[in-house]
Parts: C-alpha cells; structure tokens; sequence
C-alpha cells in the first residue's frame, strides 16, 4: 500500500469519496505548497540580500528554480497516471505555461512597485507583508488557477482524449451490418 493509499483510507468515509475524486488536484496542491515553500525561500534570500532593491528579479529566478523542481514532482507524481506526449513535447509546454504562471504571479507584485511605487513609502516591516501578501497570496492564487488549468489540457492530457475518435466504434451503417441494406 503505498503512502497516498495509506493516508487516503484514514480519512473519514464521507470524506473519502471527495478526497479520491480530487486525488490528482489534492497531489497538485501539495506539489504547489512543496515549490511554494522553496519559492519563498529563495525569494526571501534574494531579497533580503544581493536582490534588496529588485524583488520582481527575485521572484522570477525563484520561480523558475521552483518551476523545475514542480516539473518533476507532477510529471512523476501528480500527473503520473496521464501521458500521450513525448517527454521533450510535454517539458516545453510545462515550461511555456508555467513562464506564464511566473509573470502571473509577478505581476501583482510588478503593479505595486512600478506603478503604485509602495517600496518609497512603506516601512521594512511592512514591505515584507505587502511583499508576501502579493507574491504568496494573490500571485499563487492566479497561477495555481491558470497552471492546473492548462497542465490538464495541454501538458498532461488523458491519454483516451487524443486517441477517443479512434477508438470509437463505427456505427453501423457505415459497417455494412446495417439489416435495412441489401
């Protein structure tokens, strides 16, 4: 039995239904909180350090290192039952959507600072709360929501959905087992 079974027969019977039903967005969602502890990480050490006055620089290098790390853990975890690309295809397209997922996220932090100029006006204290609020709250809200979107559509998708017309009996009329036919 593995780990995800294991926990998943603790959880109280109505629950349970729910739980299995959202298995691969719940498996999502630890993945996201995983790369979101390691996102903040690093943005906190850039920040906080050699990136004290570029916080939007910061956050895209540690969206990208924690884009990579997301990579791998959804490939081989969240999204393991799916398939139908080739590796190198379904890599550009995590990529490509999650590049976006990173702007997604930078921008409410981008308007604050660029077009609101918050950083001339707030305290230390109060920019690391501003910051967090922004990039943590409100930036992962937006790109969790558009990245699983789109993982499940383009970069993930169910096997049986490309291939499903194909798999289709033809109908019988078109079979020639059509009685009314002579």
């Amino acid at each position: 039995m593995s780990f995800v079974d294991a926990a998943i027969s603790r959880v109280p019977q109505p629950f349970r239904t729910i739980v299995v039903r959202h298995r691969e967005f719940i498996k999502f969602a630890i993945v996201g909180g995983t790369t979101m502890v390691v996102d903040l990480a690093i943005f906190y050490t850039l920040s906080l350090s050699i990136l004290e006055q570029k916080p939007v620089v910061a956050k895209v290098f540690a969206g990208v290192i924690a884009t990579i790390l997301s990579y791998i853990l959804n490939r081989e975890w969240s999204f393991k039952h799916r398939g139908g690309r080739e590796r190198h295809h379904e890599a550009l397209l995590f990529f490509t959507i999650s590049g976006v997922g990173v702007i997604i996220a930078a921008a409410p932090l981008w308007i604050a600072n660029n077009i609101f100029d918050i950083r001339t006006s707030l305290s230390f204290t109060a920019l690391l709360v501003v910051d967090f609020v922004l990039n943590y709250i409100i930036g992962n809200l937006l790109q969790m929501t558009f990245r699983f979107w789109a993982f499940r559509r383009w970069v993930f998708p169910e096997e049986s959905t490309e291939h499903e017309a194909f798999d289709q009996p033809e109908p019988a009329s078109l079979a020639g087992d059509d009685p009314g036919r002579v």
